[in-house]
């Protein structure tokens, strides 16, 4: 097979088939669920030609592949026997974590025909706007029920992934949801809206509501079903589990949910649509900024999982959705970036990238424009963020609604298109989009590139060149004692990507930090685990004692300078309670930073995998 070898160097890479739970895939990752992380080798992985990133977020070990991710999942499977369903009943983490964790491994599994659906819908929506289709020919209604099939059954399918993802058997989770949308059942909820009749379940009124394209009903019934199905395993003998356990749960469950689930969470569900309004309508135009500007780092970490489901909630409860729209800018911004590298770029492989990356991004695809372009040189992703920013806010301004769901590309453009026809909230759409994809390619073009349009063998002949000139360098101290290791090593994505600048990390041996250099204290939080100095000859250092280590606030931190405060190499800038800050469970490895490192040539790092003491050199700034 095409994609065993890469299947199998990914296995290896996540420590191995015993080391992993689970593994479903989404649209250009692999997402495991690992027993043991430090096992996996991020920084092999992060090397191989045929990964584009490896990040670790909500949970999971992502390996981001690209569009073929599909075909990489189907040979790890073939070859090791591995499955996608899990228990996450005692999985440890934080409740957030967990939260999108279990939403991303529910809907991974049919995002590409729920994508496919919701641009067959706004095919048809252009269809009748244009004039080609009525909606009473019979064409428009085969292809209707084909674009709806999966949103009107949504209870059977996330009833199925659900139950998969609880640990339970998917079947009768399904079952479930198929109940919920059963004929019968809808037919009683027509007759109830209508005031004809009142059904019981022994005496206890039924309160029928008609759970079509619904989410969170399911998803709280799959829980209960898997979690009586648990139990019942226990207690039953082994002759009867198989017919019994399911029986137990159709007949506790079902009733369940028609008299207690589905009455809450559909409340609940639509609390989640009414809150959602009453923010996005305070002010369109900042909300839309905001998403613009922050979809994409959320989609870098993962997090997007925690805001699909309010999307799919606000289709189900209000007919539309404000919030998809706004994602479009948020993608083409990251486009623009791209074309801008790719018109400034002189070397023909970042040409190439950049061009196979542009085609991905324009359907929806990022991952390759932003992990392979634009995040490895930092502009190019903060100017497409920019123009996501503004290019949304003027979606929001107009109040720009998408009325089927899909993921954000250019056929979102025909998802926007409102029942009655073509108006100004298209043009907004288009306007807010093509302001997104210029701003984003020119400002890369003028001023996200710099050095890095050289060829790579003209870059290293600068380096060589660099270090002779002793006026082309500056030294960096280290401020600190400890062990150096890598960037990419340390375990925060943001850190290690290189997003806030070139460097190394300094895992401490004393509580001590030290001027690297002599010049101004130009930040300090005031939670006093970061320092950011700049230097006398212009270098930007920050030195940010620990990973997380914000939240505690400035607990066992002691600064001893002042923002403004000029200091020399070697003046104690901050002590900090290493035993403490190790006691609250938080990592003491210490990234330093240059942060205006594309105003370098390079950042070279000295003596990786080597002790540090203070005042030694740690880093050497090619110009």
């Amino acid at each position: 097979m095409e994609y065993s070898t890469l299947a199998d160097e990914i296995l290896r890479g996540v420590g191995g088939k015993d080391n992993v739970n689970s593994v479903v895939h989404c649209a250009t990752r692999l997402r495991f669920k690992l027993k043991d992380t430090s096992k996996a080798d991020a920084a092999g992985l992060k090397e191989n030609p045929g990964v584009i990133m490896v990040v670790e977020s909500g949970g999971q070990f992502q390996v981001v592949i690209g569009n073929h991710v599909g075909a990489v999942y189907e040979a790890l499977v073939k070859g090791s026997a591995l499955s996608d369903s899990g228990d996450d009943s005692g999985e440890k983490g934080s409740l957030f974590a967990r939260a999108i964790d279990i939403i991303s491994g529910i809907f991974t599994p049919f995002i590409g025909i729920m994508a496919a659906s919701g641009i067959l819908k706004g095919f048809l929506a252009l269809a009748l706007a244009c004039g080609w289709m009525v909606p009473e020919s019979g064409t428009y209604k085969v292809w209707y029920a084909a674009s709806d099939a999966i949103f009107y059954f949504f209870p059977l399918l996330i009833g199925f992934t659900a139950g998969k993802k609880f640990g339970g058997n998917p079947f009768v989770t399904m079952m479930i949801g198929g109940a919920m949308v059963h004929p019968l059942m809808i037919a009683a909820f027509d007759a109830q809206q209508s005031g004809t009749a009142v059904e019981h379940f022994f005496g206890i009124p039924l309160i029928f509501i008609n759970y079509a394209s619904s989410v969170i009903p399911v998803i709280l019934a799959a829980w209960v079903s898997c979690w009586l199905e648990k139990r019942a395993m226990k207690i039953l003998p082994s002759a009867l589990r198989n017919f019994i356990t399911p029986l137990i749960c159709l007949m506790v469950v079902v009733p369940l949910t028609f008299l207690v689930i589905g009455p809450v969470a559909t409340w609940a569900s639509q609390q989640l649509a009414n809150g959602y309004q009453f923010v996005y309508h305070i002010s369109p135009m900042i909300a839309g900024a905001f998403m613009g500007a922050l979809w994409q780092v959320c989609v870098i970490f993962g997090l997007h999982w925690g805001l699909v489901p309010l999307m799919i909630n606000n289709f189900s409860i209000l007919g539309h959705d404000t919030m998809l729209p706004l994602l479009l800018p948020a993608v083409m911004g990251q486009v623009g970036a791209v074309i801008g590298v790719m018109l400034r770029a002189k070397d023909a492989r970042t040409k190439a990238l950049a061009g196979s990356a542009i085609s991905a991004g324009i359907f929806g695809i990022t991952e390759p424009a932003v992990y392979g372009i634009n995040l490895p040189r930092r502009r190019p992703f903060i100017f497409g963020c920019a123009g996501g920013a503004l290019g949304a806010a003027i979606l929001g301004y107009f109040q720009t609604t998408a009325y089927s769901f899909g993921f954000a590309n250019i056929f979102t453009f025909t998802q926007i298109i409102p029942p009655t026809g073509f108006d100004k909230t298209v043009t907004a759409a288009i306007a807010g989009t093509l302001i997104a994809l210029v701003f984003a390619a020119m400002a890369t073009y003028f001023f996200g590139m710099k050095e890095e349009a050289a060829a790579p063998e003209i870059i290293e002949k600068a380096k060589t060149e660099a270090v002779q000139a002793p006026r082309g360098k500056t030294l960096i101290a280290s401020p600190m004692t400890g062990s150096c290791i890598a960037l990419d090593q340390v375990k925060d994505p943001t850190f290690a990507s290189g997003l806030l600048g070139k460097g190394v990390a300094i895992v401490p041996t004393t509580g001590r930090v030290v001027s690297p250099v002599n010049g101004t204290i130009a930040s300090l939080f005031k939670t006093h685990h970061a320092i950011g100095i700049e230097s006398d000859e212009g270098a930007e250092i920050l030195i940010h004692v620990g990973i997380d280590t914000v939240k505690l606030d400035g607990k066992f931190f002691t600064p001893h300078v002042a923002v403004d405060a000029v200091v020399k190499q070697g003046d104690l800038l901050l002590e900090f309670d290493m035993q403490g800050i190790a006691d609250a469970g938080y990592d003491l490895t210490t990234p330093v930073l240059v942060t205006n490192s594309d105003d370098y040539l390079d950042v070279i790092p000295a003596g990786v995998g080597q002790d540090a003491g203070e005042q030694t050199p740690l880093l050497t700034l090619l110009r």
